[in-house]
């Protein structure tokens, strides 16, 4: 049995039903038993991969990118390089890697790292650590100055709120206790006033989904990029506005039903990049691109080739796989999108200007 469950069923029984990002935040941050503050979920033993942990071309290209704003920025001579959930530290270990081709810029970055679980803390140490990272437990924590960002699945992992239309009201959807286990349920229809312009896009039964903390972060990156410059990153799976339950679990690389095993499976919803896009102002955002697109723009089928000419057998099955698994649009190439902000006197980053 999840060790978590108990504590929800006490605190169901207590305050009644929560909403579902209640559930989420219990799920994934409670300081004892939450999926994120008691483990390592990446890799083979891990309950999911995401891109930096399937090829090293990914961070690569992305450290170029932000490599190319800097340079097209003026060469500020003091940055802050940032990541939101860094993970193991790979992303931007490779994404560094990349960026000595500009030894100025190294010379020019403090980097930060943004992220709640001392286990990952941990692995980022061993991959960070001749960078003299500073993390913080949250965005605002960061210090004033242009911003270069990376968030890669970062967002999907933020608490979302559900919303089924009925009528011209909405009733949320709730996690409660029924007959011994946890069940979703609906509250009493009810007006939102933040939902009054998806009236005019949805219809009786539609779900939307929406995410107050997310927004809350990119208004914060919008802000810090249109005061000082620099450019943020963000690699997500989702679209372009919410319709449907996205609500999803993940558990030793298998999808789970959301409700079970609370604490002990990845919880996730796709990303509305529309509402990220409009919460971002005073900042702009370039078109929303396909990761697959994006990279290849940057040159991933080149980097891929290169590698290639040093490998044989297993190696090279493996990276054409990776290659594949990147950028194909049947697997992460149209799944995951790539949303840019920059400041409204700059251009966008590379892969994102056409």
């Amino acid at each position: 049995m999840s060790a978590l469950l108990p504590l929800l069923e006490a605190r169901i029984a207590a305050e009644g039903p929560m909403s579902v990002a209640e559930y989420m935040t219990w799920c994934l941050l409670h300081p004892q038993r939450g999926y994120y503050t008691t483990r390592d979920p990446l890799g083979a033993r891990g309950d999911f991969t995401t891109a930096p942990e399937i090829s090293q071309m990914f961070g690569e290209l992305l450290g170029l990118a932000l490599a190319q704003s800097w340079v097209d920025q003026g060469r500020p001579k003091r940055i802050i390089l940032a990541e939101l959930g860094p993970g193991r530290g790979t992303l931007m270990a490779d994404a560094l890697r990349a960026m000595r081709a500009v030894p100025e810029m190294i010379a020019a970055a403090e980097l930060h790292l943004v992220e709640a679980s001392p286990a990952l803390r941990a692995e980022q140490a061993k991959r960070l650590g001749g960078f003299a990272p500073i993390w913080h437990d949250s965005l605002a924590d960061l210090p004033e100055g242009p911003l270069f960002l990376l968030a890669n699945e970062f967002f999907d992992a933020l608490p979302v709120r559900q919303f089924l239309r009925d009528g011209e009201f909405w009733r949320e959807r709730v996690v409660g206790w029924h007959k011994g286990r946890l069940s979703f349920g609906l509250t009493d229809v009810a007006p939102q006033a933040a939902l009054e312009h998806r009236l005019q896009d949805t219809v009786q039964g539609d779900m939307v989904e929406t995410c107050a903390p997310a927004e809350a972060l990119v208004q914060e990156v919008g802000r810090r990029i249109a005061a000082h410059g620099g450019v943020a990153l963000i690699i997500d799976y989702g679209g372009w506005g919410s319709l449907g339950d996205t609500l999803q679990a993940v558990r030793a690389h298998e999808k789970s039903a959301p409700l079970d095993m609370p604490g002990e499976a990845d919880l996730t919803a796709h990303v509305d990049f529309r509402a990220l896009a409009q919460a971002a102002a005073p900042a702009v955002h370039a078109p929303l691109t396909a990761q697959g697109v994006f990279l290849e723009r940057l040159g991933i089928t080149e980097r891929a080739r290169a590698l290639a000419a040093h490998l044989q057998g297993a190696g090279l099955e493996s990276h054409i796989a990776a290659h594949r698994r990147l950028t194909h649009p049947g697997e992460m190439g149209s799944l995951f999108k790539v949303l840019a902000l920059h400041a409204p006197d700059s251009p966008p980053p590379p892969g994102l200007d056409t």
